[in-house]
């Protein structure tokens, strides 16, 4: 028997601040599906992140309503989120203070920020912490301090961070903002190996440059609504982004990435 769908929600809506950020979305992503979640500062997309990871809950009495996540509705908050290993700007902003980048892996074990239980750290978590710090080609930054390395650098330190827990699936929310263009090509290189090792990659954007290879499927969501789900090359059309954003827009394929022009 396969596994079971690592997101299975259906009819979720959300109020926050008396208005309505998510209306009737219903959203399936297979064990080992790679998604990509497309749309406008303020469509939803980062609100649907957060009822994955339990930020935000639904109205009660929706008809229909479902919310499993890997084919359970009711999770304690702290095993969930080491399932689903979360990387956003909040939590790198979070992070950056005076302690050294495997201090900060580290926490991951605690879902803290930063170390402090010292006496719970065993020679297993330091080993994993080492080992994923070498597969993301970042050991030789250990020692530094958060406050002392580049944006793209934390940003991999995060990753390293989320992965202490072996996840199912990364989370990832808009996470090229604020990189340059070579870190940004570094990131997108580190998230399609870790694809490429077996995680499901969950990512929201606006920017369709941050759309690895392996992401086969993108949602598109305007005004809290699903807009448009189906296979990247169908879905990824001049008409559908011009539609999103309210603007004319043109999408080229360069390589295996996509790019778009106002």
């Amino acid at each position: 028997m396969g596994k079971p769908p690592l997101i299975d929600f259906n009819n979720i809506s959300v109020i926050k601040e008396d208005r309505l950020i998510l209306d009737q979305i219903s959203i399936t992503v297979d064990a080992g599906e790679n998604i990509a979640l497309i749309g406008p500062n303020g469509s939803g997309k980062s609100s649907l992140i957060k009822v994955m990871t339990r930020e935000y809950y639904p109205l009660s009495g929706a008809p229909d309503l479902r919310m499993k996540i890997m084919g359970e509705e009711l999770w304690n908050i702290f095993d969930l989120r080491r399932q689903l290993g979360i990387i956003t700007t909040d939590l790198q902003n979070l992070c950056l203070r005076d302690v050294t980048v495997f201090e900060t892996v580290l926490s991951g074990f605690f879902s803290s920020i930063g170390i402090y239980d010292i006496y719970n750290i065993t020679v297993e978590m330091k080993a994993t912490a080492y080992e994923i710090l070498k597969f993301l080609n970042i050991s030789h930054l250990s020692d530094k301090k958060m406050t002392q390395i580049s944006t793209g650098e934390a940003r991999k330190v995060l990753i390293a961070r989320a992965l202490v827990h072996d996840p199912q699936a990364l989370v990832l929310d808009e996470p090229a903002n604020s990189l340059d263009m070579k870190s940004s090509s570094q990131f997108r290189k580190t998230i399609s190996g870790i694809a490429k090792a077996g995680k499901n990659i969950i990512l929201a954007t606006h920017d369709l440059s941050d759309i690895i290879p392996e992401i086969s499927r993108v949602i598109l969501i305007k005004d809290g609504k699903i807009f448009a789900d189906g296979p990247k090359e169908a879905i990824l059309t001049n008409d559908n982004l011009t539609a999103l954003f309210d603007v004319p827009i043109t999408v080229q394929k360069n390589g295996q990435y996509y790019i778009a022009f106002c």
